[in-house]
Formats: structure tokens, C-alpha cells, sequence
């Protein structure tokens, strides 16, 4: 599925479908739309780099499912360069390009997929990091939204960003 490293989109699946997240990453963007990816699922099976007993987005290969986010125009190809430090790549995520649906059709994109070293499906997401997943309602189905709404959640503790 991965494609072409020329990608100007950024397909956000985790924390960063929060618009504010983003402006506050300082992140120059274009446009954005809803996007998803059939074949592929959200799983919160990541260990977050700042605690290991917490859970973070991942997207995981689940051939009956889809993933459903933001997709962002980025201002140019380079911008995505801003996004790794913040996610842990190259050490915690690797940042591939795959083919992600619109209303308008395929787009290319950047998709940060969780490296095997910091998976662990044992542990829980902070209900204030999943709250800015729900950030991203208007991009997402509802059904989607429900479902991540329902995700089982550690209680709120010291956030970070």
C-alpha cells in the first residue's frame, strides 16, 4: 500500500484530528477533509513516548474495517518533517504514504503506522488524549464517533501535549 514519499496530504487518525492540536504543532495547512482508509482499523495499542502505561492511535491492517480521520493539505511537501518529532518518528511510528479515500477520491498521504517495538495491547488510552480524537466529529461518521467515544479509558491524569 505504500506509495510514492512526494505526498502533500497527511492523513491524521489519532490526536491530531483536534484542529488546535495541530495549530499548535504550528502545522501550515491548506485544506482539510474528511478521509479514510478501507482495510485498515483504529487500535489504541501504541505506548505513548512520554508513558509506557499509556495507550496511543495506531492504525492496524483489519481487512472488514475502516479507519476513518482528518486529511490534511499541507502549505508544502516539507511540513510533514514538523509532525515527526512530535510523534516519535522514526523510533516510535514510521511515516509511510498510502492511498486515502475522499468524497473527491483517492489522495496520497502521509499515514504514521506504530512501530512493533512500542506496541502493547494491554494497555488503556487517557480519556483526555481520546477526547482529542472527538475533537475531530465533523470529519468522522457517526457510528465512527460512538465508537470512539466508547473506548474504554484510563481515568483523566496529568496531561500532556
Amino acid at each position: 500500500m505504500a506509495i510514492s514519499s512526494t505526498a502533500q496530504f497527511y492523513f491524521a487518525y489519532g490526536s491530531n484530528m483536534n484542529q488546535l492540536r495541530m495549530q499548535g504543532r504550528d502545522m501550515r495547512v491548506v485544506s482539510l477533509v474528511a478521509g479514510w482508509i478501507d482495510g485498515f482499523g483504529l487500535r489504541f495499542n501504541k505506548r505513548s513516548r512520554r508513558d509506557d502505561n499509556l495507550a496511543c492511535a495506531n492504525i492496524v491492517f483489519a481487512r472488514n474495517e475502516r479507519i476513518e480521520g482528518v486529511l490534511y493539505e499541507l502549505e508544502t511537501l516539507a511540513e510533514i518533517a514538523k509532525l515527526d518529532p512530535h510523534e516519535g518518528a522514526p523510533r516510535r511510528y514510521s511515516r509511510e504514504v498510502f492511498y486515502v479515500q475522499t468524497s473527491g477520491g483517492p489522495k496520497p498521504a502521509w499515514v504514521y503506522v506504530a512501530n512493533p517495538a512500542v506496541l502493547d495491547s494491554q494497555i488503556l488510552p487517557a480519556r483526555w488524549y481520546v477526547d482529542h480524537l472527538l475533537a475531530g466529529r465533523e470529519f468522522l461518521s457517526d457510528d465512527y464517533w460512538q465508537g470512539i467515544n466508547s473506548t474504554d479509558c484510563l481515568p483523566d491524569s496529568v496531561e500532556w501535549s
